[in-house]
């Protein structure tokens, strides 16, 4: 018969074997925190941080910058960085990532399953969060005929009528890179520099700036990311403007992402990795999209209302890590064509 004594002993023994269980469990799968570095803007982000930390406890410490910088950052910081997560904005960025060694490979079946093969790395270092289309946007205003692809934009018939962002921005670089692998780099000069030569004024800085010189009449044309006409939409501007899916009938779209990876110094990389998960998840994904007006990239994710309003299309399956890998070649061939 044991004792009351040995009994309490005992007892004490399992609870304090119980709540080392319970730390340790935390230490390694549930820290109170988890480190983003990310260039995506905050308010695009913070909300869904906001609901995982409800969800789950963990606190999400969000630090916002340039992506090269935080890049740069990371390298410098090494096995010393308190990220865990990098999130960022363009495939090209998240390709260069991983050649720097910033990142580690992620085994999860659930990403496997939830994002398309054309929207990861292959090495499964990175993972697209968002799809972000790169289309061509005209002024319907007595216009005859709309661009159908890329390439039309290159021909004679649209001289003096073009406008475009610099080509010192990613996207239009990412865009370049695509146009190299879909097509080939002869051509892709060809139509690139048809596009400097029929612009009707100096590029731009950005989007937004491009399609309200459509808008205004300035020019017919240009090629922006589908969510910056969103954005006009939705604060009823941009009504004489129409989104064209360019290249329906050959590659499809351009497809650039969002997306992020796990830092491979990460000290809390299961909870990291349980983060990632979290941001495919029904809910995450729709929030992550619509605030900004962006394709979700898990299938059957409802969409705003306005990206229903222009129907579906066909989207290049290029993989994204292409347009990383021929980035270099996109900004040479970007200064051969004189493309600012």
């Amino acid at each position: 018969m044991i004792s009351r004594v040995k009994l309490r002993i005992m007892q004490k023994l399992l609870l304090i074997s119980f709540l080392l269980a319970i730390t340790g469990c935390s230490d390694k799968s549930n820290p109170e925190s988890l480190v983003v570095y990310t260039s995506r803007q905050p308010q695009l982000i913070e909300p869904l941080f906001e609901q995982y930390t409800k969800e789950t406890g963990i606190k999400i410490v969000l630090l916002s910058g340039d992506a090269q910088q935080l890049l740069e950052r990371i390298n410098s910081e090494g096995e010393t960085t308190a990220a865990d997560l990098f999130i960022t904005v363009d495939a090209g960025v998240l390709w260069q990532a991983a050649e720097k060694g910033i990142l580690a490979q992620v085994d999860s079946e659930l990403l496997d399953r939830r994002i398309p093969n054309y929207l990861r790395d292959p090495d499964n270092q990175w993972f697209g969060l968002s799809k972000r289309l790169r289309t061509i946007v005209v002024n319907d205003i007595g216009l005859i005929e709309s661009p159908e692809t890329y390439e039309d934009l290159s021909s004679e018939k649209w001289k003096n009528r073009l406008c475009l962002r610099t080509s010192q921005k990613v996207y239009n670089q990412s865009l370049i890179a695509s146009l190299i692998s879909n097509i080939g780099e002869d051509q892709a000069i060809k139509v690139v520099r048809g596009w400097v030569n029929n612009l009707s004024t100096k590029v731009f800085s950005s989007d937004t700036l491009a399609l309200k010189a459509v808008q205004a009449g300035q020019c017919d044309a240009t090629i922006v990311n589908s969510y910056y006409l969103g954005r006009l939409l939705v604060d009823d501007e941009g009504t004489n403007l129409n989104l064209v899916w360019a290249n329906q009938g050959s590659t499809g779209v351009h497809v650039n992402i969002s997306g992020g990876g796990l830092v491979r110094y990460s000290k809390k990389s299961e909870a990291a990795i349980n983060l990632l998960e979290w941001l495919t998840s029904e809910w995450a994904q729709e929030k992550y999209a619509y605030l900004n007006l962006e394709y979700p990239v898990v299938q059957g994710t409802k969409i705003h209302p306005i990206l229903e309003s222009w129907g579906s299309f066909k989207e290049d399956d290029l993989n994204a890590k292409l347009l990383g890998a021929l980035q270099r070649d996109a900004v040479l061939l970007a200064r051969k064509t004189n493309y600012d």
